[in-house]
């Protein structure tokens, strides 16, 4: 299995190089030559298999036993597994009226980034340890992957973790669970603005590649292919789980699974599609809330950013730039780099394209949007909890806003996916008149010292805060080299 660039500069890149890369150097993302097919065969070897046993097998296919042999494979998705709240790592609840949800919520950060983000930890420590060196990871976050970022890595002899958050933006409990971690090898930053505000110096700090070489530069935002390889694994196990294959006829076509998704970066739908090209018939619904750029792609072929990133109540989608669209275009165009490059190019530029006739049919074939506002994600978590007694967190909300709004042929499974725990979201829950009781680990963060710096709005902002970041990749690794541990 080899790696190429969605722009089309890079080709033959193996698991480990792109595992330890940000962006491709021509600017594009990774992602494999070739999409593998997964036969009816292997799909019903594998409708048994447990959460981390199906991720060892989808990581497998992406992961060549020269670079990681499989018996350490399956002791590295062992490790990363090893510390969820339930013994099945994720979970599937069924409630009222076919209103199926799959957890993914139960790690340390109470996010589906942990899902993702212990596993490409675990792949990072092992290489690094094998060829005795350190690299940087560089991450801005809109919530919740910073912290999952910073509890995946902290403590971590051979990684140092720059994180950028947008402060005011999220919730204490995402903000508390960066600010709290004193280990020596995170350095925490809270900017004046908002999530893409942060991408604009992190794109040049990852474009520089000079700085990417010399301090091994990494990005664990799901713009890393191993973030995107684990979170296959979310469809297919829910299709597993919800589809009885060993009854199925053999021969008879596979049965059809909805999969409504709540969408921020686009990693999650992204992964879907990809399944979807490996062969499992998934109808894929991405749902967004005020923040509507892959909505109004998808309905009308306009692919542009709003002037400002709304806030609202699902703060980790507030993003006014779905960066793994990129991916979805690579996907839809038949791996066509030089027109996706086109796509990308027009759209940072002027922050705006509109897709061609046969892209824009393309993309409606394959995907379908809706969009949610804060009355929206309240009324769906009241109504949630009123007619099941159970609550979700206002992202979760807004996929299953789906499930009360439109209607669906009962004959076609339907799933939600869930990714944050709702102990996360208290002024949403008590906006919405509803209560979740704080997990301890939760309460403890109240109790510890907080460290981080500030990046505050100047009139040449962007250029300023890339200037701090650059200083600070460049102190952590001076002193690395000469033995001493730097601090914020």
């Amino acid at each position: 299995m080899k790696y190429c660039s969605t722009r089309g500069g890079v080709q033959g890149w193996d698991f480990q190089d792109v595992l330890f890369a940000g962006y491709a150097p021509d600017g594009g993302m990774f992602m494999p030559e070739s999409i593998p097919t997964l036969s009816q065969a292997t799909l019903r070897g594998w409708s048994r298999l447990s959460y981390p046993k199906l991720v060892m097998e989808v990581a497998s296919i992406f992961i060549p036993t020269e670079l990681i042999p499989r018996k350490d494979l399956e002791f590295l998705v062992g490790s990363a597994f090893s510390g969820f709240s339930i013994r099945d790592v994720v979970r599937t609840v069924q409630l009222k009226d076919g209103l199926t949800i799959l957890e993914l919520f139960h790690g340390n950060t109470l996010a589906f980034k942990d899902l993702s983000m212990k596993c490409t930890v675990c792949f990072l420590d092992y290489f690094l340890k094998k060829e005795n060196r350190r690299a940087t990871v560089l991450v801005g976050t809109s919530g919740d992957t910073g912290g999952s970022a910073i509890q995946s890595a902290k403590g971590m002899h051979g990684l140092d973790v720059v994180v950028v958050y947008p402060q005011g933006r999220i919730t204490q409990i995402q903000e508390k669970q960066m600010i709290t971690c004193l280990e020596d090898n995170i350095h925490v930053f809270a900017a004046d603005g908002s999530s893409d505000d942060i991408e604009q110096p992190l794109r040049r700090l990852f474009a520089d590649q000079e700085l990417v070489k010399s301090h091994g530069l990494m990005s664990l935002n799901s713009l890393n292919w191993s973030r995107l390889m684990i979170q296959l694994t979310h469809s297919i196990y829910a299709y597993l789980q919800l589809m009885d294959l060993e009854q199925l006829e053999a021969g008879k076509p596979l049965p059809e699974l909805e999969v409504v998704v709540p969408t921020g970066g686009a990693g999650n739908i992204t992964a879907g599609l990809i399944v979807k090209q490996m062969g499992l018939p998934l109808k894929l619904v991405a749902m967004v809330n005020a923040n509507d750029v892959m909505h109004k792609t998808v309905t009308s072929g306009d692919f542009s950013m709003a002037a400002t990133v709304t806030q609202t109540l699902a703060p980790a989608m507030d993003i006014q730039d779905p960066y793994n669209m990129e991916r979805v275009f690579w996907l839809l165009l038949g791996g066509n780099g030089a027109s996706v490059k086109k796509i990308m190019e027009e759209f940072r530029h002027s922050h705006a394209h509109t897709l061609l006739e046969n892209h824009h049919k393309l993309l409606c074939h394959h995907l379908s949007t809706g969009t949610v506002n804060d009355d929206g994600i309240l009324e769906t978590m009241r109504r949630c909890w009123e007619e099941n007694q159970y609550v979700v967190c206002p992202h979760t909300a807004v996929a299953v806003w789906h499930h009360y709004n439109c209607p669906h042929d009962p004959a076609v499974n339907r799933c939600y996916i869930a990714t944050a725990s709702p102990a996360k979201f208290q002024a949403a829950l008590q906006r919405a008149g509803l209560t979740y009781d704080l997990p301890e680990a939760i309460r403890a963060l109240d109790k510890l010292t907080p460290r981080y710096q500030n990046l505050e709005r100047s009139l040449n902002w962007s250029k300023d805060w890339e200037q701090k970041l650059r200083e600070t990749i460049d102190s952590v690794r001076s002193a690395r080299e000469n033995g001493l541990t730097y601090y914020n």
